[in-house]
């Protein structure tokens, strides 16, 4: 135990906040859908990053490196000026969809250095140039560039040359629940002396403008040095700042002056400490020192290569008649031991193999997971009324009319807070899995909060994401579901049984609802639309086929096949101590044999699996009753392999009636067991397997991807099969052909937006899937399955060997190679050789099928993130430990060690 595990077990306690306060500020409030009142739904151009300053949020707050309580009612972050600016630098800038060559894309360099669970350290920074900041630039250039064109980046307009930026550090340290120190340091990396402002600032999210009779807040200067902060619910807090130079005062209120030449309702609004410390306004911040928005500014000067730091405190102590010691020495001494406590968390964390580097890397993605919580605040029916719209009004609203019962306002993992300010259910799922390594209590109330009334549809549709709620994610819940629940049993000794049965209750009602409406011919074959995978299809596989009729999707068939087996899994587990489950896990055993069974062969002549091939694709099911495999290889044919679950057979030792009946349902129905592999037969450990691929064409899907010419990158699967680079798929409609080439990078396609690429990038969420199956087969097979890795190199491997050899080509993506470089950072000079910027990770939204480079969304931490799961994973002693992220069952047996003289790398090293 250390210290922040002692507060992660006294959070449990209502009587110990110690999460009320976190860093779940958003990082673009501005051009989502929630703040989008505009007739036509263009969420992005009806509230522009330039109104942002000006106008007041509705359902949110967004700010830089900030933090706020956990309902939003009070937030503190940074504003920056360097004197040169045409605007204060109150969040961070991008470009909207419409002005990025490959869609929406933050503008600025920021990065989330550390961060433990509660919240207890933090530690953020920001790069803020000297010079001007190139706004018009940025989207001038960008807009004017093609889709085949590289991005024009903040690096490449050259504000950062003869390194004219200051690094800003923010870090802040719970003294106590309620009692949070800041300390920002601004350093010089210039030639010369540079100017700063720094205006921390403090302010109330707007719940006062909005027709209910709600109380206003108040800020004030409580004493010298010291705000107050007065609100209704929340109470009496104090910001205590050292050595300010003077307090701002203004009111978080809508300029309606500058946005639509209407007088203002007050006289202070909500760019006014902007236009005093930029336009000289000083009548424009309120001389009485109150406001529901206050900045403390400092005037800074930093000498080259110097720094400058400031405290500042947050608490519930109000200031005491004397001095007021808040700011001296007991503020170094919690700043350091918390960093001290930090460290000693993070080496109960990572592996004590890992090398430095990586155990950097480790770090600082379980940083982001932490940095990008979020505190969302979306009630669906009232932002509907607000628009004219209601449950007997339909065809009002541009988007999420039939989600009336949804009222969001909790912390939520998001997947990037600037390009993703928003959940999206399987993202989510996917968080859990590096989340659970620093903390399993959130882990569990994520996927716990996805299942309330009022997210869950009453259909049992899970909502999707905010541009449309019922649009269709991959069922991954479930999986993660007993995911989580396995780490806690293997932690704690015991699962937490309850929540396991609360949540395979409401998985029931989703189950039925996939079955019910994307299973279009009652034949166990799922459509799903894009399902997550964007533009992978030669269709817009979420719009009317130009073809007419429909699609068999293999993606869509295998993410039932593995959601069945997962529900397979969780009945099990119930059934051991709550024998009514026994009859629910006997029909979901016959519900995934008929799945997986037409997973393979879908009825008729025409199903995905293609023998010649040896690979799965999706099925174009035409009009008048013709049918042709639609022959891309990609991702949505390695899928398959995925759907695949092993079983220790303690509900057979328990019930042995069960494996009676499973084998006289299979007796009746020999067509099943022809195309799939047989549930009966008992593999290692007398151990069952629930898959659709037979030994057979596992070895023929296995064998293509992992061949270099196709599937394997030396930094991961690729989505698509490298082969399409010669041989693009093409496909004629009329006069119409649909091309799709092997694309490495970024998308050449508008299709969801152009803003991610399935056409060829490696994508970390499917990669650690395709991990988690091989664990699966080799847990069944063991060491007698051995496969050439890579195909063509005559050198075997067992399934372990090669998923510790995916593992090892994923983290490579982020660790120094032979020549101190990393793969992430691509040809940018500037991140691979400054030493104040190639230690500072980011991780991206996806990564170059050929050279590894960061693609898409540069802080999507939220599924890029499972890479600290997965170097975890590997860079343990023994295999069984490793196995925890692949098994279905704790394994009672003993897996084999490795033979005499065999290394295990994990990823100390990385690959030669």
């Amino acid at each position: 135990m250390n210290a922040e595990q002692d507060r992660l077990d006294e959070a449990r306690d209502p009587k110990h906040p110690w999460k009320k306060w976190g860093p779940y500020l958003s990082e673009r409030q501005w051009g989502t859908v929630r703040e989008d009142y505009s007739e036509s739904g263009d969420a992005w151009n009806s509230f522009s990053h330039d109104d942002a300053r000006s106008r007041a949020y509705r359902w949110g707050e967004d700010g830089l490196a900030g933090i706020s309580d956990d309902h939003q009612l009070l937030c503190f972050a940074l504003s920056l000026w360097n004197g040169n600016d045409p605007i204060l630098k109150e969040r961070l800038f991008g470009l909207t969809n419409s002005e990025g060559n490959h869609g929406e894309d933050v503008k600025e360099y920021y990065f989330y250095l550390d961060a433990t669970p509660t919240h207890s350290y933090l530690k953020y920074l920001y790069k803020y140039p000297q010079r001007a900041y190139p706004y018009d630039e940025l989207v001038r250039t960008n807009r004017g560039r093609r889709r085949d064109e590289p991005e024009y980046e903040l690096l490449d307009t050259g504000v950062f040359d003869e390194n004219r930026y200051f690094d800003v550090f923010v870090e802040y340290a719970k003294a106590g629940p309620e009692d949070i120190l800041v300390e920002i340091t601004v350093h010089n990396r210039g030639p010369e002396a540079a100017a700063l402002q720094l205006l921390p600032t403090l302010w109330f999210r707007n719940t006062w403008s909005w027709g209910e009779q709600v109380a206003r807040p108040v800020l004030r200067q409580a004493a010298p040095g010291v705000i107050g902060a007065s609100h209704p619910d929340l109470g009496e807090r104090y910001l205590r700042a050292e050595g300010a130079t003077a307090f701002l005062f203004t009111e978080n209120e809508t300029n309606t002056e500058r946005l639509v030449h209407v007088p203002n309702r007050t006289p202070h609004v909500k760019d006014g400490i902007h236009n005093c410390i930029v336009n000289g306004r000083r009548e424009a911040v309120n001389p009485a020192q109150t406001g529901t928005k206050a900045a403390v500014q400092y005037q800074l000067t930093v000498a080259a290569g110097a720094s400058a730091t400031v405290r500042l405190r947050l608490s519930d102590a109000a200031p005491s008649g004397g001095k007021d010691a808040a700011l001296g020495p007991e503020f170094a001494a919690v700043m350091a031991n918390r960093r001290k406590e930090a460290d000693a968390f993070y080496a109960s964390v990572i592996p004590a193999a890992l090398n430095a580097d990586a155990a950097n890397v480790m770090r600082q993605a379980l940083a982001g997971m932490i940095w990008s919580k979020q505190f969302y605040y979306y009630d669906v029916d009232r932002w509907l009324a607000e628009r004219g719209a209601g449950p007997f009004r339909p065809g009002h609203a541009p988007r999420n009319e039939h989600w009336h019962h949804m009222f969001n306002a909790d912390i939520i993992s998001m997947p990037d807070k600037w390009e993703y300010p928003w959940y999206a259910a399987w993202d989510l799922a996917f968080h859990t899995l590096a989340l659970t390594l620093v903390d399993p209590e959130f882990g569990k109330q994520q996927l716990d909060l996805m299942l309330q009334s009022t997210y869950l549809h009453p259909n049992g549709q899970l909502p999707a994401y905010e541009w449309n709620f019922g649009d269709v994610n991959p069922p991954v819940h479930a999986w993660a579901t007993m995911f989580t629940y396995r780490l806690e049993k293997a932690q704690r000794g015991q699962g937490d049984l309850d929540w396991l049965e609360r949540c395979f209750q409401k998985l029931l009602f989703n189950f039925t609802w996939w079955v019910n409406r994307k299973d279009r011919t009652g034949s166990n074959v799922f459509e799903g639309g894009f399902l997550g995978l964007d533009n992978i299809g030669v269709f817009d596989r979420s719009a009317p086929l130009p073809t007419g009729g429909y699609l068999d999707q293999a993606d869509g068939t295998a993410w039932m096949a593995l959601f069945c087996q997962n529900m397979l899994e969780i009945a099990v587990e119930l059934a051991l101590t709550r024998p009514a489950y026994v009859a629910l896990a006997e029909k979901f055993l016959e519900h995934v044999l008929w799945i997986t069974s037409s997973m393979v062969h879908a009825g008729g002549d025409t199903g995905m699996w293609d023998e010649e091939d040896g690979f799965f694709y999706d099925v174009l099911r035409l009009p008048d009753g013709q049918a042709q495999r639609l022959k891309v290889r990609s991702m949505v044919g390695l899928l398959p392999l995925c759907a695949v679950t092993v079983f220790e057979g303690e509900l057979i030792a328990k019930t042995p009636g069960s494996l009676d009946k499973v084998r006289r349902f299979l007796l009746a129905r020999p067509e099943l067991r022809a195309f799939i592999h047989d549930p009966v037969t008992p593999g290692k450990g007398n151990r069952r397997m629930s898959a659709g691929l037979n030994e057979e064409k596992l070895r023929r899907v296995l064998t293509r991807m992992l061949d270099e010419k196709e599937f394997l990158s030396p930094y991961g699967i690729r989505s698509i099969s490298r082969y399409h680079a010669d041989h693009p798929f093409v496909f004629q409609v009329g006069n119409q052909e649909y091309r799709v080439p092997y694309l490495p990078g970024e998308s050449d396609s508008g299709m969801f937006g152009g803003n991610s690429n399935w056409r060829g990038p490696i994508w970390m969420p499917v990669n650690g899937l395709i991990v988690r199956a091989l664990l699966q087969y080799y847990l069944y097979y063991g060491d007698d399955f051995q496969i050439e890795c890579p195909t063509g190199s005559g050198r075997m491997m067992t399934l372990y060997q090669v998923a510790e050899d995916l593992g090892r080509r994923l983290s490579n993506i982020f660790l120094r190679d032979k020549k101190g470089r990393r793969p992430v950072y691509g040809d940018v000079e500037k991140f691979q050789a400054d030493p104040q910027w190639r230690d500072y990770l980011l991780f991206y939204e996806y990564f170059h099928g050929d050279s590894g480079a960061g693609i898409g969304a540069s802080h999507q931490t939220g599924w890029t993130g499972i890479i600290a799961r997965i170097m975890h994973l590997f860079a343990t002693t023994t295999p069984e430990q490793a196995l925890e992220l692949g098994k279905s069952a704790a394994v009672r047996e003993t897996t084999p060690a490795p033979k005499k003289g065999t290394r295990r790398t994990g990823v100390v090293q990385r690959a030669g």
